[in-house]
């Protein structure tokens, strides 16, 4: 599996031992109560290289083979007997959400647990996309498939090999060769990298030290976002990990971490700090020590059982003989984060004029409860957007939700906002479930997946394809999630047609465009359908050199 697991990954040993978890989800519809004064950072977006995770391999512990009969769907009493997804209405929002949880079971039962958790997280993915009004019969099956859902990962945590004896409280600082290796790439190709980090690094690293301070934490371990995420809380990775800490989706939501149109939490600053020393503290109660904790939280704790059984080795005593068959990323992984820390506890020793940390920023929360469009209500404060953008990282359309939602503010501002609370407009986001790809001559299944940083496999399952090899020069494939540089498909499901005169399902449709490397305004014109002349004067470009990451307009109309 090529994407980075910060999942427990727990294996099934001791039958008999279950657990489940209560989901209480609560919202409320007051507006225009101010907050409490607090510090924030200011984040800014960017995006990380692709973190690869080793499947997880076969145990070779003389743990006890898992027994599918001691395994139950946990489909709802009306799913269960003797109903399979297929058998559900046809058309229904739910039947996706029904399949990739029945192929969760069976991967289960197969005591494939990696392969489990991937596909309940699509399930989730899927879940997520369905629209339903609290008065519909759907939206309590979609609360109880949530329930379903998270109950099954739990499953998977479920059973768990009790915590070694030995309970080491410290990183060792072990300057080996590997440190060292890792020492010399700061102090040359990567020397910018790690100082503008390292600036960044005030933003956050105060707040997340205290957090750690007070559940018992090591702080040192408030140094790992450097090296997760160069402490940038909107960091994205290929294998989708999201935030300064770089949790996936099934993982964040483990944590507690809400995903929905309007948020993902995985990008809040406070919210995933709380998350990560979570899972930082029961990987650290499962394996004893912070080294061999550190490395599962890179690759997973599947894998590093795994190693751990394979090589017969007291990692307790010695992390580095467990460390040489890790994968390579968290090879580099530990090793990374040692360097960092004897970097920053002696720079001087090692080359380093390190640059003042960025102070955190001051601010203040408001309630809202209405979706409201950030670059408008700094247009009424007087402030630059980016401003309110960068205080509130995680709101994914740059838009408060339509439920109440405490927006942060620069201190001194509450007042300003209630002033104008009323005077704002309603926005509402784009509600796009998937778009559309045309296939080109030369295209493949897996060229276009890793261009949208999706899987073969979602868009053979959504495009119910037969091969992953029979595709054809002009085939329109759905591609699933809200993919920039997708074209975005109408309320009926249907393509936009690609024609300068427009058409009924082009009508009104803005999209952002995110330029990739290779990308001429030529091409991205003929894509969409439109004049190179139009999208220069859509985004005011005086020229036709485009940067990659920068956003275009286009308006198909």
């Amino acid at each position: 599996m090529n994407m980075k697991k910060k999942s427990i990954y727990f294996l099934f040993l001791n039958f008999g031992l279950s657990s489940c978890l209560a989901f209480f989800l609560a919202s409320c519809a007051s507006t225009g109560e101010k907050e409490s004064v607090n510090q924030a950072p200011k984040p800014a977006p960017t995006q990380t290289p692709e973190k690869k995770a080793s499947s997880a391999g076969e145990s070779k512990s003389n743990s006890r083979p898992l027994n599918p009969a001691s395994v139950s769907s946990g489909l709802p009493e009306s799913v269960n007997k003797n109903t399979e997804p297929e058998a559900q209405e046809v058309g229904s929002p739910a039947e996706e959400v029904y399949a990739l949880y029945q192929e969760a079971q069976n991967a289960l039962e197969k005591g494939d647990l990696d392969e489990a958790l991937n596909l309940l997280d699509e399930a989730y993915a899927a879940l997520l996309k369905i629209q339903a009004s609290p008065e519909s019969p759907l939206y309590q099956e979609k609360h109880d498939l949530r329930i379903l859902i998270v109950q099954k990962i739990q499953q998977v945590y479920a059973f768990r090999l009790p915590p070694p004896g030995n309970n080491h409280k410290t990183i060792p600082l072990t300057e080996n060769s590997w440190v060292l290796a890792e020492i010399k790439s700061f102090q040359t190709v990567e020397r910018k990298f790690f100082e503008e980090a390292y600036r960044r690094s005030g933003l956050y690293r105060g707040m997340i030290a205290e957090q750690m301070k007070k559940m018992g934490l090591p702080e040192e371990l408030s140094w790992l976002p450097l090296i997760e995420s160069g402490f940038y809380p909107r960091a994205l990775s290929r294998a989708r990990a999201l935030g300064l800490w770089q949790f996936i989706a099934s993982t964040g939501y483990r944590y507690g971490l809400k995903r929905d149109k309007f948020i993902d939490e995985r990008m809040d600053p406070l919210k995933s700090t709380q998350a990560a020393i979570k899972y930082l503290t029961e990987l650290h109660d499962f394996f004893g020590d912070w080294t061999t904790a550190i490395a599962a939280y890179n690759c997973g704790e599947i894998r590093v059982q795994n190693e751990i059984r394979a090589q017969r080795i007291d990692y307790l005593d010695n992390f580095w003989d467990l460390f040489a068959n890790l994968p390579y990323e968290t090879a580099r992984y530990v090793p990374r984060f040692i360097a960092t820390l004897l970097i920053i506890e002696n720079p001087e020793k090692y080359g380093f004029n390190l640059p003042a940390p960025d102070p955190a920023i001051t601010y203040e929360t408001v309630k809202l409860s209405k979706p409201t469009k950030l670059s408008v209500l700094s247009s009424k404060l007087g402030l630059s957007s980016e401003i309110l953008i960068s205080l509130n990282p995680e709101l994914r359309h740059d838009s408060t939700p339509n439920y109440e939602y405490e927006l942060r503010v620069p201190a001194g501002y509450g007042d300003k906002v209630l002033a104008c609370l009323n005077e704002l407009p309603n926005w509402i986001p784009p509600d796009v479930v998937f778009g559309w790809h045309i296939v080109k001559k030369g295209d493949t299944l897996g060229l276009i997946a890793h261009r949208y940083h999706t899987s073969v496999q979602a868009i053979v399952r959504l495009n119910n394809l037969r091969s992953a090899t029979l595709i054809y020069p002009g085939q329109k494939l759905k591609i699933p999630g809200q993919n920039q540089g997708l074209l975005a498909a109408n309320d009926e499901g249907n393509p936009p047609t690609a024609s300068s005169s427009g058409s009924q399902s082009n009508q009104n449709k803005v999209i952002t465009y995110v330029v990739k490397a290779g990308d001429t305004l030529f091409q991205i014109a003929k894509n969409y359908g439109v004049s190179i002349e139009k999208i220069k004067k859509d985004n005011q470009l005086s020229n036709d050199i485009l940067a990659i990451g920068q956003k275009l307009i286009i308006k198909l109309d």
